[in-house]
């Protein structure tokens, strides 16, 4: 493989790649100290029950030491969480599953949705941009699925407030082939020569500015090919570089955990983190899940998103639930971070100024003030539809 055209302290290349110090990195157990909410500890990667802590999330007492926790494994050990029952009503889930299908027959028909990442095309059913498909197909679903205050919050611990949802579903049938070892966006995406262009600097910010996730839509045993993990390995620095080296994918392949999931079962990872879907040996089952790309509000997400089209569409879902006990004002929230966008910028300064503080109102803050004061459709579509005028340049 064509090495790196610069050298230097600053700048990694494959020479800065150590097999050694990648399998000593990856030859580490997680210490039980580190995750006293975890309820277990399965193959270095710590379980938490989302049915027994889901009253921490609306404590402020514990909740931010839950979130430092889960924050302090994607960093710095296993670098990768799983939430056990993360839905613990699942039948949103069987809904949109239904939903996902109607999409997939659709795009099959029209030859849209081809290509899919690290995988030969064919070999999955991929819908790009689920989140708004869903989102416009069924708002009274998508509203019930993404408002999970267990999905948001561990969205909100890895990147702060105002993130950006993304999601794309997988699917793999029986026979459907493994992927090969890799990371993921921003840096996951480049070559071994376009990587290594970036700084250091710029690869260790990378992992900090995505986090990834899966949502489990059915019961995913290991014949079923559950995402292969190699805990710690978001730990090695040169690792933008180093998957793309055959010794290293080698090594991944002798070492690799999987973690049979049930449905509604969420997995988070470091983006960081070593990992590829696996084969889906079993003889009947056809592996779903959506895979949740969540970016910084200070990146860039990979996927153009609609959010004014989306925010319009869930709105009267929100109140109706609201209305009648369906989803507390928390789950609303959830809903709104992963439908609206959180922050303001960018934006036109002349035309859109900050009145009364340092940003002016998100789409987001538009959403939440809409169903505060429980305006009607029309008065929520005119304010995101100035809003939108006034960040025009």
């Amino acid at each position: 493989m064509k090495d790196a055209t610069v050298v230097n302290q600053g700048y990694y290349s494959t020479r800065s790649c150590d097999i050694d110090l990648f399998k000593s990195l990856t030859s580490q157990s997680l210490d039980p100290a580190r995750v006293p909410y975890a309820a277990a500890i399965e193959k270095n990667v710590p379980i938490y029950d989302m049915a027994a802590l889901s009253s921490h999330l609306e404590d402020p007492s514990k909740r931010p030491e839950l979130l430092s926790e889960w924050a302090d494994v994607l960093a710095n050990s296993a670098g990768v969480i799983v939430l056990k029952s993360a839905y613990q009503d699942t039948s949103m889930i069987d809904r949109a599953t239904a939903v996902f299908g109607e999409i997939i027959k659709d795009e099959k028909a029209s030859n849209a949705g081809k290509g899919d990442h690290f995988a030969a095309s064919g070999a999955n059913d991929r819908i790009w941009n689920s989140l708004q498909k869903q989102c416009l197909r069924d708002p009274e679903n998508f509203a019930q699925y993404f408002g999970n205050t267990a999905i948001a919050a561990a969205a909100e611990a890895w990147l702060g407030p105002n993130y950006q949802m993304t999601a794309q579903v997988n699917q793999v049938r029986p026979g459907g082939k493994a992927q090969k070892a890799h990371r993921d966006y921003h840096l996951g995406f480049q070559s071994v020569d376009g990587a290594a262009r970036y700084p250091i600097h710029a690869h260790t910010v990378t992992a900090t500015l995505t986090l990834q996730g899966a949502i489990a839509h059915c019961d995913m045993p290991i014949e079923s090919g559950p995402t292969k993990l190699l805990p710690f390995s978001q730990l090695y620095g040169p690792g933008y570089i180093a998957f793309h080296l055959e010794d290293h994918r080698d090594h991944f392949e002798a070492s690799y955990i999987q973690l049979a999931l049930s449905k509604g079962d969420a997995v988070f990872f470091n983006p960081a983190l070593f990992h590829a879907a696996g084969e889906n040996k079993s003889a009947d089952i056809d592996r779903m899940v959506n895979l949740l790309q969540v970016s910084s509000a200070f990146g860039r997400a990979m996927e153009a998103i609609d959010r004014l089209a989306m925010s319009s569409h869930v709105f009267s879902a929100l109140k109706a639930a609201l209305d009648a006990g369906k989803l507390t004002r928390a789950q609303c929230d959830a809903a709104i971070a992963a439908c609206a966008e959180g922050y303001p910028f960018p934006t036109n300064l002349d035309t859109d100024p900050p009145i009364g503080g340092n940003a002016p109102k998100s789409q987001a803050d538009i959403l939440r003030q809409a169903l505060d004061e429980r305006w009607d459709q029309d008065a929520l579509d005119q304010a995101l539809r100035a809003l939108s005028h006034r960040q025009i340049p």
